[in-house]
């Protein structure tokens, strides 16, 4: 009765991970409005002069210099909290995560160190662990985006250094947090 069971089990396991949904010739939706047929006549090639797509309707590139780019760093915030004994990263500091991982990869001199903290709930090791936790995130993150791992350093402080002094739930949340450090 054991081996019946086990070889159903195994037949519904199998068969859970079968599709029917054919992964070649993926139709393309086409959202550019240039006619489906188009191909090298395409809008995007019709505004081309001297081999630019520059003036009509195509995006143009926007080189920034290296004192802009820090002057953009500058204004962008450099902190990324996080839920109480959590270390997911909340939806809303994605765009934080994108900025830094785009300057930084564009600069490949430029090395960080992510700096993880928590509130001063708990014991100092499970404070270190978590805070280690959070900046290893927040490297991920950055990694997928295209960061050089030899640009990311990820260091937990716990506890020890606290943002906002005090015991109100208001403090505690501005004490976890992962600190984005330019070297």
């Amino acid at each position: 009765m054991k081996r019946f069971m086990v070889v159903v089990g195994l037949v519904a396991i199998l068969s859970a991970c079968g599709s029917a949904v054919r992964l070649d010739n993926v139709p393309v939706e086409d959202r550019s409005g240039a006619s489906a047929g188009a191909s090298s006549g395409s809008a995007l090639d019709a505004g081309k002069v001297d081999g630019s797509a520059v003036g009509k309707g195509a995006v143009a590139s926007v080189d920034l210099n290296k004192a802009g780019q820090d002057a953009a760093m500058q204004a962008t915030t450099r902190v990324v909290y996080f839920d109480y004994d959590s270390f997911v990263i909340r939806s809303e500091f994605q765009t934080v995560i994108e900025a830094h991982a785009k300057y930084l990869a564009a600069d490949k001199s430029r090395k960080v160190a992510i700096e993880g903290h928590t509130d001063e709930r708990g014991g100092r090791e499970y404070n270190l662990a978590l805070g280690q936790k959070r900046a290893e995130a927040v490297r991920k993150a950055l990694n997928l985006l295209g960061v050089s791992e030899a640009q990311l350093e990820a260091v937990s402080f716990g506890k020890e250094k606290p943002a906002v002094l005090g015991s109100t739930e208001a403090a505690m949340e501005k004490n976890r947090r992962a600190e984005i450090s330019y070297r």
